[in-house]
């Protein structure tokens, strides 16, 4: 994922100021992805830490709907979620 896709990424989910800084490290930046189990290259993906937790109260009201929808859905709608690294 280039810088100005996780920039979109970051507007998209209503996140403000640094993400290094909301999820502990300056430099790694993660995305837990959901990948669309009926339709390749679609999914879901939500800005996360190291291992994976999803900070919700960082999101938009809309990006916390999608994340715990994408979460409920599992095996049915979507992928396991996998920790995606994006260097910056």
């Amino acid at each position: 994922m280039s810088p100005s896709q996780f920039g979109a990424l970051q507007r998209e989910t209503g996140l403000h100021g640094s993400l290094g800084h909301a999820y502990g490290h300056s430099q790694d930046r993660y995305l837990l992805r959901f990948e669309s189990l009926f339709h390749s290259g679609r999914g879901l993906s939500f800005p996360c830490d190291e291992r994976g937790q999803v900070m919700l109260d960082e999101l938009s009201e809309q990006a916390r709907e999608n994340y715990l929808f994408a979460r409920a859905v599992v095996g049915h709608e979507y992928a396991t979620p996998v920790i995606q690294r994006c260097d910056a």
